[in-house]
């Protein structure tokens, strides 16, 4: 069976034959505008509305919630309806509301440093599972008096892994639900064929790369997609991909204690982020239970910014949203269900230099 979100608006209209063709439009906008349930769409016929809540069930169960920042900041691990779970973060600023969301459960990509590559990949989500994820943040937000603006996939799993669900999504999320297309950012650890797709398509996405290590043999540690198309091939992807856009670009660098966070990594990473004219944001590695080592401490992760922009690199030290409730990627689920993580961390050893 279909859950809530999974329907377009053909498949809305076969469900609804035999109405008014004024109750498709009305459901649509009931679930994507006025986000509510179909029992809360009070513009329909009460014998409608619980055939609806019958036909399109929630494809997500709220398994466990944790909220931090006071409030600012509220992560989400859902159950689904083959009992797979996903994580979700709402994360509130003074300027906007922010949600990250997920595109599969558990993923393939196998980063050494990632909770949720240390998991194991179980399937993708449907379109539905990913449009219920932004439903849910942007009717927090609205209840809290904001308004949801801006939506990331870097939640769990590789979304360009599941294009076809991701761009579904990204088109429900800018049509129905209203999100400017220049709110949208999709994450990608490099997956070369899927950023090659995003350029041709016709709504201009911001792109996030999943760099991490600048030069071939490192990244193959630690991000192992790397090995299939390495570094050059992926800054020709992503100079392709601002070149069809005009989209800024940011590459993503999760800063590891004595592994990513030398001088010599931060020379690799200003020349990598010039080609291209990318944005680096700085994150200061959240722990997992399956990789030994620890973030740059703060000074060090200052002074390698510092280093990025004397190189003529722009770079921003994200800040750590939720630490303390498990709100890096994987963490909430895999603290919830004790999931056992036998990998061994690939990038473990330092280096010299």
């Amino acid at each position: 069976m279909p859950t809530r979100y999974d329907l377009d608006r053909d498949a809305l209209a076969e469900l609804l034959d035999g109405e008014p063709r004024y109750r498709v439009e009305q459901v649509w906008q009931g679930l994507h505008e006025q986000l509510v349930d179909p029992s809360e769409i009070t513009n329909l016929p009460k014998a409608l509305r619980a055939r609806l809540t019958d036909a399109l069930p929630a494809a997500l169960a709220r398994e466990a919630e944790s909220v931090s920042d006071a409030g600012d900041t509220v992560k989400w691990l859902w159950r689904l309806g083959d009992g797979a779970t996903v994580e979700t973060v709402l994360m509130h600023y003074p300027e906007r509301a922010t949600v990250c969301v997920s595109s599969q459960a558990g993923c393939a990509m196998a980063c050494s440093f990632c909770a949720t590559g240390q998991a194991g990949f179980e399937r993708h989500l449907t379109t539905g599972e990913i449009v219920e994820q932004v439903v849910v943040a942007a009717r927090t937000a609205r209840a809290s008096g904001r308004r949801l603006s801006n939506v990331v996939f870097m939640g769990m799993g590789e979304p360009l892994a599941n294009y076809d669900a991701t761009w579904a999504a990204v088109e429900r999320i800018h049509g129905a639900i209203g999100l400017s297309a220049r709110h949208v950012t999709i994450s990608t650890v490099g997956l070369v064929p899927g950023i090659e797709r995003l350029a041709a398509e016709s709504l201009p996405v911001n792109l996030a790369v999943s760099l991490h290590a600048a030069n071939d043999e490192l990244r193959d540690e630690l991000v192992p997609v790397n090995r299939r198309y390495p570094i050059a091939r992926l800054l020709e992807a992503c100079r392709a991909h601002v070149d069809a856009t005009r989209r800024r670009l940011s590459f993503e660098w999760a800063l590891i204690d004595g592994i990513n966070d030398r001088d010599r990594d931060a020379a690799e990473l200003a020349e990598a982020a010039r080609s291209v004219r990318a944005h680096v944001n700085l994150i200061p590695l959240n722990p997992t239970p399956g990789y030994a080592v620890r973030g740059t401490p703060p000074a060090r992760v200052q002074a390698f910014r510092r280093r990025l922009e004397e190189l003529g690199a722009n770079a921003t030290v994200r800040r750590n949203r939720g630490t303390d409730i498990d709100a890096a990627c994987g963490q909430l689920r895999a603290n919830h269900e004790a999931t056992p993580v036998r990998l061994r961390p690939r990038a473990g050893r330092r280096r010299a230099g």
